[in-house]
Protein backbone atom coordinates (compact mmCIF):
# COMPACT_ATOMS: atom_id res chain seq x y z
CA UNK A 1 0.00 0.00 0.00
CA UNK A 2 1.77 3.31 -0.74
CA UNK A 3 0.19 6.66 1.03
CA UNK A 4 0.63 10.29 1.68
CA UNK A 5 0.44 11.86 5.09
CA UNK A 6 0.56 15.64 5.03
CA UNK A 7 0.80 17.41 8.16
CA UNK A 8 3.58 14.97 8.52
CA UNK A 9 6.13 16.57 10.60
CA UNK A 10 3.34 17.48 13.15
CA UNK A 11 2.24 15.76 15.92
CA UNK A 12 -0.37 13.82 14.51
CA UNK A 13 1.18 13.21 11.45
CA UNK A 14 4.31 11.87 12.69
CA UNK A 15 2.27 9.75 15.01
CA UNK A 16 0.81 8.86 12.29
CA UNK A 17 3.74 7.70 10.21
CA UNK A 18 5.15 5.40 13.14
CA UNK A 19 1.71 4.01 13.42
CA UNK A 20 2.04 2.85 9.67
CA UNK A 21 5.19 1.99 9.95
CA UNK A 22 4.08 -0.47 12.87
CA UNK A 23 1.74 -1.83 10.02
CA UNK A 24 4.37 -3.19 7.80
CA UNK A 25 3.50 0.29 5.83
CA UNK A 26 6.55 2.60 5.08
CA UNK A 27 5.53 3.39 1.31
CA UNK A 28 4.62 7.05 2.31
CA UNK A 29 4.89 10.24 0.73
CA UNK A 30 5.22 12.41 3.69
CA UNK A 31 4.36 16.25 2.86
CA UNK A 32 5.29 19.75 5.62
CA UNK A 33 6.33 23.04 5.25
CA UNK A 34 10.00 22.52 7.20
CA UNK A 35 10.88 25.80 7.20
CA UNK A 36 11.36 25.80 10.97
CA UNK A 37 14.09 23.29 10.00
CA UNK A 38 13.37 22.08 13.70
CA UNK A 39 10.77 19.72 12.92
CA UNK A 40 12.78 17.61 10.96
CA UNK A 41 12.94 15.70 14.63
CA UNK A 42 9.65 15.04 14.28
CA UNK A 43 10.43 12.68 10.45
CA UNK A 44 13.54 11.33 11.77
CA UNK A 45 13.48 7.54 13.31
CA UNK A 46 10.24 7.21 10.47
CA UNK A 47 10.08 5.16 7.77
CA UNK A 48 9.37 6.68 4.61
CA UNK A 49 9.65 6.63 0.48
CA UNK A 50 9.21 10.28 -0.52
CA UNK A 51 9.00 14.10 0.98
CA UNK A 52 7.52 16.67 -0.67
CA UNK A 53 6.65 20.63 0.83
CA UNK A 54 3.47 21.54 0.98
CA UNK A 55 3.44 24.16 -1.83
CA UNK A 56 4.98 21.83 -4.79
CA UNK A 57 2.92 18.71 -3.85
CA UNK A 58 -1.31 19.62 -4.22
CA UNK A 59 -1.13 20.87 -7.65
CA UNK A 60 1.39 17.76 -8.43
CA UNK A 61 -0.51 15.56 -7.14
CA UNK A 62 -3.70 17.17 -8.61
CA UNK A 63 -1.93 16.45 -11.93
CA UNK A 64 -0.97 12.84 -10.74
CA UNK A 65 2.42 13.38 -11.07
CA UNK A 66 2.75 11.01 -7.97
CA UNK A 67 1.57 7.89 -9.38
CA UNK A 68 -0.75 5.65 -8.07
CA UNK A 69 -1.30 6.27 -4.33
CA UNK A 70 -4.23 4.53 -2.58
CA UNK A 71 -5.25 6.36 0.21
CA UNK A 72 -4.08 10.36 1.89
CA UNK A 73 -4.00 11.17 5.70
CA UNK A 74 -4.14 14.64 5.36
CA UNK A 75 -3.64 15.93 8.84
CA UNK A 76 -1.39 19.28 7.59
CA UNK A 77 -3.44 22.62 8.37
CA UNK A 78 -2.67 25.79 10.09
CA UNK A 79 -3.73 24.53 13.45
CA UNK A 80 -3.18 27.93 15.33
CA UNK A 81 -6.64 29.21 16.82
CA UNK A 82 -5.40 32.60 17.84
CA UNK A 83 -4.13 33.21 14.15
CA UNK A 84 -6.89 35.80 12.96
CA UNK A 85 -5.57 36.10 9.34
CA UNK A 86 -8.88 34.67 7.49
CA UNK A 87 -6.94 35.06 4.07
CA UNK A 88 -4.52 32.62 5.20
CA UNK A 89 -6.70 30.50 7.26
CA UNK A 90 -9.17 29.30 4.20
CA UNK A 91 -6.12 29.53 1.53
CA UNK A 92 -4.26 26.58 4.06
CA UNK A 93 -7.53 24.90 5.85
CA UNK A 94 -10.00 25.35 2.90
CA UNK A 95 -8.74 25.69 -0.63
CA UNK A 96 -6.02 23.42 -0.06
CA UNK A 97 -8.17 20.29 0.93
CA UNK A 98 -10.86 21.03 -1.54
CA UNK A 99 -8.52 20.74 -4.20
CA UNK A 100 -7.08 17.43 -2.50
CA UNK A 101 -10.58 15.89 -2.49
CA UNK A 102 -11.19 16.72 -5.74
CA UNK A 103 -7.99 15.37 -7.05
CA UNK A 104 -8.91 11.96 -4.34
CA UNK A 105 -12.36 11.66 -6.36
CA UNK A 106 -10.95 12.31 -9.31
CA UNK A 107 -7.86 9.45 -9.29
CA UNK A 108 -10.05 7.18 -7.08
CA UNK A 109 -7.55 7.53 -3.86
CA UNK A 110 -9.29 7.26 -0.14
CA UNK A 111 -9.27 10.44 1.74
CA UNK A 112 -8.87 10.41 5.51
CA UNK A 113 -8.65 14.33 7.02
CA UNK A 114 -8.48 15.70 9.76
CA UNK A 115 -11.74 18.25 11.13
CA UNK A 116 -12.00 19.24 14.44
CA UNK A 117 -13.99 19.57 17.24
CA UNK A 118 -13.35 23.99 16.76
CA UNK A 119 -16.33 23.80 14.67
CA UNK A 120 -18.93 23.25 17.85
CA UNK A 121 -17.15 26.31 19.46
CA UNK A 122 -19.95 27.63 21.48
CA UNK A 123 -22.12 24.61 21.68
CA UNK A 124 -23.06 22.93 24.49
CA UNK A 125 -24.17 19.22 22.23
CA UNK A 126 -21.17 17.71 20.45
CA UNK A 127 -22.65 15.85 17.64
CA UNK A 128 -21.85 15.89 14.21
CA UNK A 129 -25.34 17.63 12.86
CA UNK A 130 -25.34 21.50 12.02
CA UNK A 131 -27.90 22.59 14.69
CA UNK A 132 -24.85 22.22 17.18
CA UNK A 133 -22.43 23.54 14.71
CA UNK A 134 -21.37 27.35 15.97
CA UNK A 135 -17.64 28.39 15.61
CA UNK A 136 -15.93 30.92 17.36
CA UNK A 137 -13.14 31.53 15.17
CA UNK A 138 -11.85 31.62 11.58
CA UNK A 139 -9.96 28.42 12.54
CA UNK A 140 -12.98 26.36 13.61
CA UNK A 141 -14.78 28.13 10.30
CA UNK A 142 -12.11 27.05 8.03
CA UNK A 143 -12.65 23.38 9.13
CA UNK A 144 -16.42 23.30 8.91
CA UNK A 145 -16.46 25.13 5.33
CA UNK A 146 -14.47 21.68 4.43
CA UNK A 147 -16.83 19.64 5.94
CA UNK A 148 -20.21 21.08 4.59
CA UNK A 149 -18.62 20.15 1.08
CA UNK A 150 -17.54 16.96 2.05
CA UNK A 151 -20.93 16.46 3.22
CA UNK A 152 -22.14 17.68 -0.20
CA UNK A 153 -19.69 14.82 -1.80
CA UNK A 154 -20.31 11.92 0.04
CA UNK A 155 -23.91 10.66 -1.65
CA UNK A 156 -21.54 10.27 -5.14
CA UNK A 157 -18.50 9.58 -3.71
CA UNK A 158 -16.50 6.77 -5.71
CA UNK A 159 -14.10 6.35 -2.87
CA UNK A 160 -13.31 6.84 1.04
CA UNK A 161 -14.20 9.66 2.89
CA UNK A 162 -13.63 10.33 6.44
CA UNK A 163 -13.18 13.08 7.99
CA UNK A 164 -12.57 13.36 12.07
CA UNK A 165 -13.38 15.69 14.40
CA UNK A 166 -10.21 15.96 16.56
CA UNK A 167 -10.89 17.28 20.25
CA UNK A 168 -8.19 18.21 22.72
CA UNK A 169 -5.20 15.62 21.50
CA UNK A 170 -1.76 15.61 23.76
CA UNK A 171 1.24 13.00 23.21
CA UNK A 172 4.98 12.49 21.44
CA UNK A 173 5.95 15.43 18.47
CA UNK A 174 4.20 18.22 19.75
CA UNK A 175 6.96 19.92 21.14
CA UNK A 176 7.36 22.25 18.13
CA UNK A 177 3.92 23.91 18.57
CA UNK A 178 4.64 26.46 20.95
CA UNK A 179 1.62 28.19 22.73
CA UNK A 180 -1.20 25.57 20.91
CA UNK A 181 1.00 22.89 22.60
CA UNK A 182 -1.09 20.45 24.79
CA UNK A 183 -2.06 21.36 28.20
CA UNK A 184 -0.31 18.20 29.16
CA UNK A 185 3.18 19.30 27.75
CA UNK A 186 2.95 22.75 29.09
CA UNK A 187 2.43 21.45 32.73
CA UNK A 188 5.52 18.79 32.26
CA UNK A 189 7.82 21.71 31.67
CA UNK A 190 6.55 23.86 34.17
CA UNK A 191 7.19 21.48 36.93
CA UNK A 192 10.22 20.81 35.80
CA UNK A 193 11.43 24.76 35.52
CA UNK A 194 8.79 26.38 38.33
CA UNK A 195 8.41 23.27 40.44
CA UNK A 196 4.51 23.69 39.71
CA UNK A 197 1.89 24.02 36.96
CA UNK A 198 -0.45 26.65 35.97
CA UNK A 199 -4.08 26.56 35.78
CA UNK A 200 -6.88 29.16 34.92
CA UNK A 201 -8.78 30.40 37.61
CA UNK A 202 -12.73 30.86 38.22
CA UNK A 203 -14.12 31.36 34.62
CA UNK A 204 -17.81 30.64 32.80
CA UNK A 205 -19.26 29.67 35.83
CA UNK A 206 -16.27 26.81 36.45
CA UNK A 207 -14.38 26.57 40.03
CA UNK A 208 -10.47 27.13 39.46
CA UNK A 209 -9.44 24.56 37.10
CA UNK A 210 -12.74 22.73 36.54
CA UNK A 211 -13.39 23.97 33.15
CA UNK A 212 -13.55 20.51 31.28
CA UNK A 213 -12.49 19.41 27.99
CA UNK A 214 -12.19 15.92 25.80
CA UNK A 215 -8.15 15.16 26.42
CA UNK A 216 -7.45 12.21 23.87
CA UNK A 217 -4.42 10.63 23.50
CA UNK A 218 -2.48 11.08 20.21
CA UNK A 219 -2.25 6.49 20.21
CA UNK A 220 -6.02 6.45 19.96
CA UNK A 221 -6.27 8.90 17.61
CA UNK A 222 -3.51 6.89 15.22
CA UNK A 223 -5.69 3.20 16.21
CA UNK A 224 -8.45 5.11 14.87
CA UNK A 225 -7.11 6.50 11.90
CA UNK A 226 -6.12 2.87 10.84
CA UNK A 227 -9.22 0.90 11.84
CA UNK A 228 -10.75 3.64 8.81
CA UNK A 229 -8.11 2.28 6.83
CA UNK A 230 -8.64 -1.27 7.48
CA UNK A 231 -12.29 -0.71 6.71
CA UNK A 232 -12.69 1.17 3.56
CA UNK A 233 -16.42 1.05 3.23
CA UNK A 234 -16.27 3.48 6.42
CA UNK A 235 -17.34 6.96 5.32
CA UNK A 236 -18.83 10.21 6.69
CA UNK A 237 -17.81 13.05 9.24
CA UNK A 238 -16.64 11.39 13.16
CA UNK A 239 -15.94 12.71 16.30
CA UNK A 240 -12.56 11.40 17.50
CA UNK A 241 -12.31 12.35 21.57
CA UNK A 242 -12.10 10.15 24.35
CA UNK A 243 -16.12 10.84 24.89
CA UNK A 244 -14.96 11.41 28.39
CA UNK A 245 -14.79 15.33 29.52
CA UNK A 246 -12.46 15.81 32.48
CA UNK A 247 -11.49 18.93 33.72
CA UNK A 248 -7.85 20.69 33.47
CA UNK A 249 -7.33 19.41 36.87
CA UNK A 250 -6.91 16.05 36.21
CA UNK A 251 -4.39 16.59 33.86
CA UNK A 252 -2.24 18.92 36.44
CA UNK A 253 -2.94 16.04 39.24
CA UNK A 254 -1.47 13.13 36.25
CA UNK A 255 1.41 14.92 35.54
CA UNK A 256 2.17 16.02 39.54
CA UNK A 257 1.74 12.21 40.16
CA UNK A 258 3.67 11.07 37.04
CA UNK A 259 7.05 12.72 38.46
CA UNK A 260 5.92 11.35 41.97
CA UNK A 261 5.59 7.49 40.77
CA UNK A 262 9.14 8.29 38.90
CA UNK A 263 10.50 8.87 42.21
CA UNK A 264 9.03 6.16 43.77
CA UNK A 265 6.68 8.46 45.95
CA UNK A 266 2.88 7.49 46.28
CA UNK A 267 -0.01 9.86 44.47
CA UNK A 268 -1.53 12.40 46.16
CA UNK A 269 -5.32 13.69 45.75
CA UNK A 270 -5.92 16.93 43.66
CA UNK A 271 -6.53 18.87 47.10
CA UNK A 272 -2.83 17.15 48.51
CA UNK A 273 -1.43 18.22 45.55
CA UNK A 274 -3.25 21.75 45.50
CA UNK A 275 -2.25 22.35 49.19
CA UNK A 276 1.62 21.39 48.52
CA UNK A 277 1.76 24.42 46.00
CA UNK A 278 2.13 22.06 42.87
CA UNK A 279 -1.19 24.34 41.14
CA UNK A 280 -0.83 28.02 40.75
CA UNK A 281 -4.40 29.45 39.42
CA UNK A 282 -3.97 32.26 37.26
CA UNK A 283 -6.06 34.84 35.95
CA UNK A 284 -8.35 33.70 33.11
CA UNK A 285 -6.61 35.88 30.03
CA UNK A 286 -9.00 38.86 28.71
CA UNK A 287 -8.33 38.35 25.19
CA UNK A 288 -10.07 34.44 25.53
CA UNK A 289 -13.16 36.02 27.05
CA UNK A 290 -15.87 34.38 24.65
CA UNK A 291 -13.67 32.94 22.88
CA UNK A 292 -13.10 29.68 25.15
CA UNK A 293 -14.78 26.25 25.27
CA UNK A 294 -15.05 25.41 29.27
CA UNK A 295 -16.76 22.03 28.43
CA UNK A 296 -16.46 19.68 25.52
CA UNK A 297 -17.45 15.55 24.96
CA UNK A 298 -17.43 14.29 22.00
CA UNK A 299 -20.53 12.29 21.38
CA UNK A 300 -19.49 9.01 20.08
CA UNK A 301 -22.35 7.48 18.71
CA UNK A 302 -21.80 7.79 15.33
CA UNK A 303 -18.19 6.18 15.70
CA UNK A 304 -19.67 3.62 17.36
CA UNK A 305 -22.54 3.06 14.93
CA UNK A 306 -20.40 2.34 11.99
CA UNK A 307 -18.34 -0.55 14.31
CA UNK A 308 -15.38 1.71 15.49
CA UNK A 309 -15.21 0.82 19.77
CA UNK A 310 -11.83 1.65 20.10
CA UNK A 311 -10.98 1.97 23.87
CA UNK A 312 -9.94 5.47 25.26
CA UNK A 313 -6.96 5.75 27.51
CA UNK A 314 -8.36 8.72 30.39
CA UNK A 315 -6.13 11.10 30.99
CA UNK A 316 -4.86 9.63 34.10
CA UNK A 317 -3.27 6.66 31.49
CA UNK A 318 -3.05 8.50 28.73
CA UNK A 319 -0.68 11.67 30.58
CA UNK A 320 1.14 8.94 32.76
CA UNK A 321 2.28 7.30 29.25
CA UNK A 322 2.98 10.71 27.78
CA UNK A 323 5.14 12.30 30.99
CA UNK A 324 7.18 9.10 30.59
CA UNK A 325 7.76 9.53 27.15
CA UNK A 326 8.34 12.74 27.23
CA UNK A 327 11.52 11.76 30.44
CA UNK A 328 13.01 9.52 28.23
CA UNK A 329 13.38 12.37 25.14
CA UNK A 330 14.97 15.01 27.00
Amino acid sequence: MRVVVTGAAGMIGANLLRGLNAIGIDDIVAVDDLSDGAKYANLAGASIADYFDRRDFYSRFERGELGRIDAVFHEGACSDTMEHDGRLMLDLNYRASKTLLDACQAQNVRLLYASSAAVYGGSETFREEPAFERPLNVYGYSKLLFDNVVRRVLPTATTQVAGFRYFNVYGPHEQHKGRMASVAFHHFNQLRSEGRVKLFGPYGGYAAGEQARDFVFVDDVVAVNLWFLAHPEASGIFNLGSGRAQPFNDVAAAVVNAARTERGEAPLSLAEIVAAGKIEYIDFPAALVGKYQCFTEADLGRLHGIGCNHAFADVAQGVGRYAAALRAST
